[in-house]
């Protein structure tokens, strides 16, 4: 599409604009550029149940190759956790690459569409540095070659960082979206806090498996497409579609983990039991003290 061009003075938007056109540029392919291209149409027809009787369907296996395959779309693609692991796994990730460069880019997109600015780099700015940094620097590592590592690190970081804005971004939209399907004050939440994109696996998995599943959400509302239900979402991971939780919090409801624990009762244990409101280790993003806000409760 056309855009108004980016400010002068807002260098997030410049930034994330240069980034994906720059990237875009390294895709040498004119095959492969034009089958990923952003897609301006009604993109392919909604998902059906995702039943085990309801895939002996000819037309719902269509829809799900359909899905599968389609290049990224404005509006963006509904593509459920169940979806996503159904295609990441046979595929050792690589799935989940295009799934990650495809809702980059409509994100960007769809930021660009709708307020003329880009807080994110979209699906070459964001996957693609990260491709070229592990190529090159792991190329450099069995050559040898002095930095070749720091390369690599740049592009972990990259990603990473990358990661912890596309969840911020996710928040922003499930206020947009949220009341479109639920009316779960809980629900209304913010999703996911970004910030666990830092933390160490399992954890990472956790939040991560939230933001497909809500982003999922916000893009059916969107489209008007009828949500056909998420069983692993929904029914034998609880956590992914619960409303929003601490850590402490997880760790002490079984009911969140699995669909077997759903019966289990609460853990009862001092060190899992959340600090009252005022204590400043709730969050690393929320120790306004540091930086000359109010003070720290003491308690």
């Amino acid at each position: 599409g056309s855009y108004p061009p980016p400010k002068d003075s807002d260098y997030i938007d410049r930034l994330c604009r240069g980034a994906n056109g720059l990237f875009a540029r390294t895709n040498f392919i004119p095959a492969v550029a034009e089958y990923v291209r952003l897609r301006e149409e009604d993109g392919p027809q909604p998902l059906l149940p995702c039943a085990s009787d309801a895939l002996q369907s000819a037309e719902v296996r269509r829809a799900l190759w359909e899905r599968l395959t389609s290049p990224p779309c404005t509006p963006g693609l509904s593509r459920p956790v169940w979806l996503v692991i159904a295609a990441s796994v046979p595929t050792a990730l690589g799935w989940y690459g295009y799934y990650k460069f495809s809702v980059e880019e409509e994100l960007f997109h769809d930021e660009l569409r709708r307020s003329g600015r880009a807080t994110g780099c979209g699906g070459y700015g964001t996957l693609f540095p990260f491709v070229w940094s592990f190529l090159i620097g792991g190329v450099g590592l069995l050559a040898g070659l002095p930095g070749a590592d720091l390369l690599v690190d740049a592009g972990a970081l990259w990603i990473l960082l990358g990661q912890v804005n596309l969840y911020r971004r996710v928040n922003e939209l499930h206020g947009e979206s949220g009341p479109l399907w639920t009316k779960d004050e809980a629900l209304l939440e913010p999703p996911v806090y970004a910030w666990w994109a830092l933390l160490p696996p399992p954890l990472d998995v956790v939040v991560g498996l939230r933001q497909v599943h809500f982003l999922a959400r916000h893009w059916a509302a969107v489209r008007g497409e009828p949500w056909q239900g998420d069983p692993v979402a929904e029914e034998f991971f609880p956590f992914i579609s619960a409303p929003r939780f601490t850590l402490r919090q997880f760790a002490r409801t079984p009911a969140l983990w699995f669909q077997f624990t759903a019966d289990w009762e609460e853990l009862d244990w001092p060190l899992l039991q959340d600090p009252s409101e005022g204590a400043p280790w709730r969050s690393p993003f929320e120790w306004g003290f540091l930086w000359g806000g109010a003070p720290a409760d003491p308690a």
